[in-house]
């Protein structure tokens, strides 16, 4: 599969996951379940396991047992890394209007945003750590795969 076809596939995961987090993100936050923060940590955690697996599964056609060292354990961390940007910027995001008097469902829109401004800055960054790193084709991923001839090489 080429890089192009590979990024193109990333981006439709992308599109899954966030409709998962945002959907979650913006409920909690208009219905006052929990507090903005928590609600980004439980939206998070509700976009990240289908991100994750769809991600190994179909973008990157790993197949098998999951890794948690080299695997489940760095892709967490990518996803605490967008969590922790994000829970910042939706903190202050929905506590900036919430001041201005603004009510839950302009809340619900400026968590949504912020969360999707935190992670998007962050978008480019995993898809090179997941493609170049995390997911990448090993040995065993290109048995039986054959580079094709020099073009140059006497027939």
């Amino acid at each position: 599969m080429t890089l192009f076809n590979r990024f193109v596939k990333y981006g439709a995961v992308s599109v899954v996951s966030t409709t998962v987090t945002m959907s979650t993100l913006g409920g909690l936050v208009y219905l006052a379940v929990i507090p903005a923060g928590w609600a980004n940590v439980v939206a998070t955690a509700a976009g990240t396991v289908p991100s994750f697996e769809l991600n190994r599964r179909w973008v990157w056609g790993k197949q098998g047992r999951r890794s948690i060292l080299r695997e489940i354990g760095p892709f967490c961390t990518l996803s605490a890394i967008g969590l922790v940007l994000s829970t910042i910027a939706v903190s202050v995001g929905t506590a900036w209007v919430t001041n201005l008097g603004y009510g839950p469902s302009v809340q619900g829109l400026v968590a949504d945003a912020s969360n999707l401004a935190a992670f998007g800055s962050l978008w480019l960054v995993q898809f090179v750590v997941l493609d170049r790193v995390l997911f990448r084709a090993g040995e065993d991923d290109l048995a039986g795969v054959h580079a094709p001839p020099d073009a140059f090489e006497a027939a």
